[in-house]
This record gives C-alpha cells, sequence and structure tokens, in this order.
C-alpha cells in the first residue's frame, strides 16, 4: 500500500486546528486534517455557541419574571422546540461549511481518529500516513462516569439537543457546564438538581461570589446536594434514580434524566500516543514554552488539549497561530499569554479574572480586599435584580484580580482584565470618564 505525505497533519477540526491549518497552507505546506467528530470542533458545534443562543430565550424569562408588576404585565410564554429550531439555524451549517472551507484550501480531510505507528507515522481510515510534522488539536471529551449505570448518565451533547425537556433533571457535577445547564432548564420549568461531590460548585470561581450565586439559584429552585458521592444509576419504569452516600449516609433522588457533567478530559484515548513517543498526562499531551511535545520533537499540541491550556476558544486560536508559526519558523514564538478572564453564563453570570483573594495573600504581605454586596446599586435596582456583588483585590492602588457576580459580569470582567494587563491604578480608572448609567460605570465604584 502507498504511503501517503504531508508536510502536517492535524489531529482535530476545531478553532485551533483550523487556525494551524490555514497558516500552514498560506506557507504553501501540504496539509491534512483529520477529526472523528463533526468538523468544526467543539464551540462552534456542541458548545459555546449553541449554549449562548439558549441563554438568549433564558435572559428574556429572566428579565420578564423579575420586573413582573413593574411595568411587565405577562410571563412570555417559552417553547423549547423553536429554541432548538434556532439553535439549528447557529449549527446545521457547520460541519459541511467547515469541510468545504479546508477543501477549497487543498487540505485533505479524513473522517476518523488516527492512531501512531511511530514517531511520524500515523494509520488512519486503513491508510498509512507519513508527516514531517503532526500537531494534536482534538480538545476535551466527556469524563466517564465509572460507577454502576453510569452509561446511563447523557452528556452535555445530549442536553443542546433534547427534542423537548422532561419534568426533572439531576446533573451530576456542578462545574461549568453543570451549572450552566442547570439555570437554562430550571428557567424552562425543569425540576432541578444538582449532585456535587465538593462544599460547593463552581470551585475555580471566588467563594464568596459563588454564595451569592447558590443562593440565588436556590431562589430558582435549584437544589443542591454537596458533599456526596454518586455511586450508582438505577433505571426505573420511567425515571432514574441516583444513589450516592453524603456524610457516611446512603441516600438516593430520582428524575426523568441525569447528566453527567463532571468534567471534561482530554481526548486521547485512540490515539496509540505511546508508539508515537508522545509524552502526555492527565492534563492533556505535553508540551514546552514552543508548545512542543518533550517526548517527540516532530509533534506540537494546541488548543484545550495542551496541557498548558486553559479550556478557553481564544486560547485556542491564540495558540494555533503559536504553533503555525513555530512549525515553518523553528520555535521562535514561546506561548506567552496576558491576564485571561473566566465566566460561566449562569443568570446571574459569574466572572473572575486575575489573582484570587488567596493566591495575593500568599504572594503579597499587603494587598486590599474590597468585597461588596452591590444589589443597591442603581442598575441593579432598576432591572430589580437582587444578585449582584464584587470583589477587587488591589495592591499599591493596582488592580491584580476581579471577581464578580451580576446580569453583566461577562462584559464587565472585560474592562477589569484590560486594566490589569495594563497596570492600571484605581487613581488612573476613576480619572476616566464612563457612560452614565452603565454597568461598566459601575467599575469605578466598585475600586
Amino acid at each position: 500500500m502507498k504511503i501517503k505525505e504531508f508536510d502536517v497533519f492535524i489531529i482535530g477540526s476545531g478553532v485551533a486546528g483550523q487556525t494551524v491549518a490555514e497558516q500552514c497552507v498560506k506557507n504553501e505546506l501540504t496539509v491534512a486534517i483529520a477529526d472523528k467528530r463533526a468538523y468544526g470542533g467543539t464551540c462552534a458545534n456542541r458548545g459555546c455557541d449553541p449554549k449562548k443562543v439558549i441563554l438568549g430565550s433564558t435572559e428574556i424569562i429572566k428579565q420578564a419574571k423579575d420586573l413582573l408588576g413593574k411595568g411587565i404585565t405577562k410571563l412570555p410564554q417559552s417553547n423549547w422546540k423553536d429554541v432548538m429550531s434556532f439553535k439549528q439555524e447557529f449549527t446545521a451549517a457547520v460541519p459541511a461549511g467547515t469541510e468545504e472551507k479546508l477543501r477549497d484550501m487543498g487540505i485533505t480531510l479524513y473522517h476518523q481518529s488516527p492512531k501512531f505507528i511511530d514517531s511520524n507515522t500515523l494509520s488512519v481510515e486503513g491508510k498509512t500516513i507519513k508527516a514531517n510534522k503532526i500537531v494534536i488539536a482534538s480538545g476535551l471529551v466527556p469524563r466517564p462516569l465509572d460507577i454502576e449505570g453510569g452509561s446511563m448518565a447523557l452528556e452535555s451533547d445530549d442536553f443542546l439537543n433534547l427534542e423537548a425537556l422532561p419534568e426533572s433533571i439531576i446533573f451530576i457535577g456542578g462545574g461549568y457546564i453543570g451549572m450552566e445547564f442547570a439555570h437554562m432548564a430550571a428557567r424552562f420549568g425543569v425540576d432541578v438538581t444538582i449532585i456535587e461531590s465538593g462544599d460547593r460548585p463552581l470551585s475555580m470561581f471566588d467563594p464568596d461570589m459563588v454564595a451569592h450565586l447558590v443562593q440565588a439559584s436556590k431562589d430558582l429552585g435549584i437544589e443542591f446536594v454537596f458533599k456526596a458521592e454518586v455511586t450508582a444509576i438505577e433505571a426505573l419504569r420511567k425515571n432514574k434514580r441516583v444513589h450516592y452516600s453524603k456524610n457516611g449516609k446512603k441516600n438516593s433522588k430520582k428524575a426523568a434524566l441525569v447528566f453527567n457533567t463532571t468534567g471534561r478530559i482530554p481526548s486521547i484515548q485512540d490515539l496509540n500516543l505511546e508508539k508515537g513517543g508522545v509524552v502526555y498526562n492527565q492534563k492533556g499531551i505535553g508540551v514546552n514554552d514552543f508548545l512542543q511535545n518533550p517526548g517527540n520533537s516532530d509533534v506540537y499540541a494546541c488548543g484545550d488539549i495542551a496541557d498548558n491550556a486553559l479550556p478557553l476558544t481564544p486560547f485556542s486560536s491564540r495558540e494555533g497561530t503559536i504553533v503555525a508559526h513555530n512549525l515553518f519558523h523553528g520555535n521562535e514564538k514561546k506561548a506567552n499569554f496576558p491576564v485571561t478572564p473566566s465566566v460561566a453564563f449562569t443568570l446571574p453570570n459569574i466572572a473572575s479574572v486575575g489573582l484570587s483573594e488567596e493566591e495575593a495573600k500568599k504572594k503579597y504581605h499587603t494587598i486590599r480586599v474590597v468585597y461588596k454586596d452591590a444589589a443597591d446599586f442603581y442598575n441593579a435596582k432598576r432591572i430589580n435584580e437582587h444578585t449582584y456583588a464584587y470583589k477587587i483585590i488591589i495592591k499599591d492602588d493596582v488592580i491584580l484580580g476581579a471577581h464578580l457576580v451580576g446580569p453583566e459580569a461577562a462584559e464587565m470582567i472585560n474592562l477589569f482584565a484590560m486594566a490589569i494587563y495594563n497596570n492600571m491604578t484605581t487613581k488612573a480608572l476613576n480619572e476616566l470618564i464612563f457612560v452614565y448609567p452603565s454597568w461598566g460605570g459601575d467599575m469605578q465604584y466598585m475600586i
């Protein structure tokens, strides 16, 4: 069998993989891409983009409910089927459109996960491929629920494709996905429970901000079971029963559907990395400062799969650009990222950027922490929002970190990211003129 050869072979067709491919083609390299799932990656097909389409409807539901009797006389009717149809307008064309774009660029496409045969040889679709350089950008997949009956739990893809919502849902895990989907489902009238092994959800965010969000979630009707270990899922006639232990006692809870939202792991299970001499760990593919694998110098990794990255789309495109540059210029460009904001699109949003209070106290002897419940701020009161708070970490008049929970926290955190990146002092920020009244203008009251 004839061996096909490429300058660059890319595993994964998301933002990172596409970025590498496009730039390699511009530099006249021969390129191939393989993906075992729909082309276009997680964000466009089954992640950020479809999720925010659903969020749009729940934002209207929440605002109308908050202003009921304050100008709104009747709550809007909601229809999940219509929301799913609208979501399809954003996602349906992504796979074919991505493939067409890549083919038009002269890129060879494969629809299977390749396997390493040796350091520069892959097997895919029954073909043997030789590549001078291999880029792994295969992203993350849901963490398997390794318990009795764990296969009965649905995953995030399933939620985004539900034809109809059930009366009740249990989410196992209170991370980004579990909390975001719980808020969406609850606002469509679903009885929602989150079972979480820790003492709070969203452990990556400031605990005080999370406490505000938990209370808002409970007010929405979401039930939490914390410090619980899920041990089994049992199929009933119509429902599923989730068995768990808490404080040494066995308990159970039933619901129509159960979702595994315990987190995501690197999508490397099918790659036979050992045969390629590729170093990896539980975070993903090992990389150095140039996003090159220390075990196989002809392998690079970018996007969520790289063990140095946050699972954020902006990281993927930035890392893809760095890898492409290093492929045809040698290792010139290091992966050096600015301070990066993060947000969970619950309602209200919870957001964070820079140092946490704990990190700042470990790093510096003296800091100033400004923490306040801002529900009495005008912007919150005018829309009858009861959950709005902030915590700003300051040292020597310079902002080190910002942590927010509120209706527009996802947008406000970008302003704080710019301030931290530019080492702006609170004095300099207060000398700026912001629009009043605006959410961004609240920044000056927070510092």
